[in-house]
């Protein structure tokens, strides 16, 4: 039986995204490849950071009695984990939950998308302030579908001008859902709407990091 490395499981409410608002339940797992300059989680991000073991087994029953539709699989980066295609397709035999897939941009995800009841994947697009964006995986965008999400997490003006640019150059608009997120206390947030206002950006939505709003931002597992 496939074993994972789960840092944390935590029910709450999404923050973001198509369901934001929304009961979910958060498995978040050990370990990115990445660094962001503005990551919020880099207590669960190092191959040394605290974990304990869990089976697929004991996953699906965890979920199953917690009775949460909505399953939210993040990190450190979920789709690294040794034998994660199992567990996708363990919870795809489960018609009660639908699953989220928060993943960094940088794991090809054309392998993962003839799982049955596929899950939705949000694209986390790494912008010029994240010191990241050289290790996306653009042919992700030739894949994504209306399930799915792509998201922008924006600390500036050259980070809006890039995203618009990607958003352009892939057709994204109608064809999956698309987020500003700005890095909390990072950018004015009013210069964000003045972006959109001023490129006509329909079918972009703006959101903000609701969790953040709740409880204090800094606080884990909510």
């Amino acid at each position: 039986m496939p074993k994972y490395k789960v840092v944390e499981i935590f029910e709450s409410i999404n923050g973001e995204g198509k369901k934001a608002g929304q009961l979910a339940l958060f498995i978040r797992f050990q370990y990115c490849n990445l660094n962001c300059s503005y990551c919020d989680t880099k207590w669960a991000n190092s191959k040394n950071s605290p974990f304990t073991w869990m089976s697929l087994e004991e996953i699906l029953s965890l979920a199953k009695e917690k009775r949460i539709k909505n399953i939210t699989l993040t990190g450190g980066e979920p789709l690294l984990q040794t034998d994660i295609r199992s567990l996708l397709e363990a919870f795809s035999k489960e018609k009660q939950f639908e699953i989220e897939i928060e993943t960094n941009g940088s794991v090809p995800l054309e392998t993962f998308r003839n799982i049955e009841n596929s899950p939705s994947f949000t694209i986390d697009y790494k912008l010029p302030e994240s010191h990241m964006e050289e290790y996306m995986s653009l042919e992700n965008f030739s894949s994504v579908h209306r399930n799915d999400t792509v998201k922008f997490v924006v600390s500036n003006r050259k980070d809006l001008e890039k995203a618009k640019e990607i958003i352009e150059q892939y057709s994204l608009i109608g064809k999956c859902a698309v987020y500003f997120s700005p890095v909390f206390g990072k950018i004015a947030l009013p210069s964000i709407v003045d972006f959109m206002k001023e490129h006509h950006l329909n079918g972009v939505n703006m959101q903000l990091q609701m969790h953040k709003f709740i409880w204090d931002p800094e606080e884990k597992g909510v």
